[in-house]
């Protein structure tokens, strides 16, 4: 596969005896889509997608090698032979693109899914996580002997299907291999504890196991955590030394990551944060060893992964977000088409879901497993008008035009994106600009008329489009409590994020979900050194926490920075009332008085803008209304909706 825009990044590389077409890999993402561990049509949909579409070499979700343990309800297992017919019908499916599929082998140990009936939970010593309802069982000297046996079972299963190798996950303190890597977890006095000799023993013995049984034919690749960037976890000096005894031991490839999945966004990075969050842990580890080295963390763009591969960052760019965003990202990266790519902004909602059992998702793309492009032509071309460029009314603008119907899509803003533009103006929402980009570029390719500047009225809509199916997508409208508006000065987030309002310098913000906790970020200082310059921003939140629907990194990242900056935060606390100088609140069954403020912002939430649905309804004119029209929710469900809705006109 040769590329004159990237000519590094799509160049061919030896893993152990065997050449990969290029050094885009994609790495282990969860996808919940297997059947009690068993391969599935839509696993195998899944992952061929990605191989039509170019990558190199796939690595697939965590693999379990015994029956006893769960990690997630929706992931691949390889405990017996009964699960190698799945397999070779995803090997074949695969190599039939030139691309080469590894599973990653795991035992989930102390971080094993809570199934009914499942035993005590075991692991390298009696350290669990900080969520765990009980402390696990150290596991055994005989299990530990057992456990690698099974290791190696598993890995002849995978080779008889047909995979071309198997990645060990031994990184972020997870699992059982992580685990007993890691001081944080390994406190065993045996063999297997104690030093860090001690401690990698037994990922050194699974290593040995494997080669012996598979051959040397058949690549072994590593995941590690290059650094788990905690007082008391591995260093990147431990990880060196760890990479050269792999590399003696006969491993061909290391997966260099970084952090634990305990500490919150420091492995799988948060939007907004770096690309390539782990590349500084690869290029040392790359002096060290004469094996390929890979690198990976948020790398979602061409550019970067051919720069660190120019550099001697790392020899593979493992990229899973931004294969998953678009199936084709190799095939249009390679061609020159880089602006094609559908962007994937970070925002890690295709992990947010996997451990409640849903199967993956993505927020820019509504079709994961077809690409958007699992759709049927229309069986009768209709006229169909579009009220509203946001992400619901572009999305469903162009799927009705690229399912053959005649599409006229009208905003009364100037520019695309509605909300998005909104939501892409505090610190690191800036991505959200590249949907609006991707989204708005493929209109004119499908041939949807736009007219941007233009509000219709539903006497417009009935005169000037009798016979259109109509599709209402023009959003929502803020929550704004009449007894708040006796403040002095008083915004909605909305409109100072905007630019359409302007806050003084002592500043109370109501709402601390993901608009308010973003709205203070935005506003507090980026230093919290106590200048009089700086704002001074309360932020006031009815419920125990704040961005209480926003998941995993993302909210621990944001939350994080608004208290590093200074906010004040009040949790538990009720407005209860203003005047034109003074802001009062409830907390703790007390009564308390905020003087001094000079702004009031208002992040209350969305009602549905439903005027001109009720205009077009009295009237008896039928549409179709969907997106925050319709439900108030976020970005995947705007274009989501935008999506389902084009494909059943």
């Amino acid at each position: 596969m040769e590329s004159q825009a990237y000519p590094m990044l799509f160049s061919p590389i030896k893993v152990g005896t065997q050449e990969v077409k290029n050094r885009v890999f994609m790495p282990p993402v969860s996808t919940n889509l297997a059947d009690h561990g068993y391969v599935t049509d839509a696993l195998v949909d899944h992952y061929t997608a990605r191989a039509k579409g170019g990558v190199g070499l796939i690595i697939t979700e965590v693999v379990t090698v015994e029956p006893t343990y769960t990690y997630l309800p929706g992931d691949m297992c390889c405990y017996d032979d009964t699960f190698i017919p799945g397999w070779e019908k995803l090997a074949a499916a695969v190599h039939q693109y030139g691309a080469k599929i590894m599973p990653q082998l795991f035992h989930p140990a102390y971080m094993a899914f809570n199934v009914p009936g499942t035993p005590r939970l075991i692991a390298p010593s009696f350290v669990g996580p900080s969520y765990a309802r009980e402390a696990p069982r150290p596991i055994t000297i005989d299990e530990i002997h057992e456990l690698t046996r099974q290791f190696g079972d598993a890995a002849v299963r995978m080779q008889k299907a047909g995979v071309d190798g198997v990645e060990v996950h031994a990184a972020h303190a997870h699992g059982m291999l992580g685990g007993f890597l890691s001081p944080q977890y390994n406190k065993r006095t045996d063999e297997y504890g104690g030093s860090l000799d001690a401690r990698m023993r037994f990922l050194l013995e699974v290593i040995a196991e494997i080669r012996e049984r598979c051959g040397k034919d058949f690549i072994i690749d590593v995941r590690i955590s290059g650094d788990e960037y905690t007082d008391g976890g591995l260093t990147l000096n431990d990880m060196i030394y760890v990479s050269r005894r792999l590399e003696k031991a006969g491993v061909d490839m290391i997966h260099v990551s970084g952090g634990t999945t305990i500490k919150r966004g420091s492995a799988i990075p948060a939007a907004g944060t770096k690309q390539a969050s782990h590349a500084a842990l690869s290029r040392e580890i790359k002096k060290h060893v004469k094996i390929p080295v890979a690198t990976v963390g948020r790398i979602n763009e061409a550019w970067i992964a051919e720069e660190l591969i120019e550099d001697g960052a790392a020899d593979i760019c493992m990229m899973g977000r931004a294969n998953l965003c678009d199936a084709e990202f190799c095939n249009k990266a390679a061609a020159g088409r880089a602006e094609e790519v559908r962007p994937c902004i970070g925002c890690l909602r295709c992990l947010n879901g996997i451990m409640f059992g849903k199967p993956i998702s993505c927020t820019v793309n509504p079709d994961v497993e077809h690409d958007e492009a699992g759709f049927e032509p229309a069986a009768e071309k209709k006229n169909v008008l579009v009220v509203g460029a946001g992400p619901a009314g572009m999305e469903a603008a162009y799927i009705a035009a690229r399912r053959g119907h005649n599409v006229v899509l009208v905003d009364k803003q100037e520019e695309p994106g509605g909300q998005l533009r909104i939501a892409s103006v505090p610190p690191a929402k800036q991505e959200l600009t590249r949907v609006i980009k991707y989204q708005f570029s493929r209109l004119a390719e499908a041939g949807v008329d736009v007219r941007m500047g233009v509000e219709l009225t539903a006497e417009d809509i009935q005169r000037d489009f009798a016979g259109y199916e109509v599709v209402l997508a023009y959003g929502a409208e803020p929550i704004v409590p009449g007894f708040m508006t006796g403040f002095k000065q008083v915004m909605t987030a909305d409109d100072l994020l905007a630019g359409r309002a302007f806050p003084g310098k002592k500043i109370v913000i109501v709402g601390g979900g993901s608009v308010g906790c973003e709205t203070a970020d935005y506003l507090a200082p980026l230093v919290n050194d106590l200048a009089p310059s700086n704002r001074d921003v309360t932020l006031i939140e009815m419920t125990k926490t704040l961005a209480a629907n926003e998941g995993g990194a993302g909210r621990a990242v944001l939350v994080t920075r608004i208290l590093d900056k200074g906010v004040h935060v009040l949790t538990e606390a009720k407005l209860t009332g203003v005047t034109e100088d003074t802001i009062s609140y409830e907390k703790d069954g007390e009564e308390h008085v905020i003087e001094g403020a000079d702004t009031l912002v208002l992040a209350l939430g969305y009602r549905p803008n439903t005027a001109l649905a009720d205009a077009l309804a009295e009237a008896g004119f039928a549409c179709h209304v969907l997106g925050d029209s319709k439900q108030c929710g976020n970005l995947r469900d705007a274009i989501e909706a935008g999506y389902k809705a084009a494909c059943e006109l």
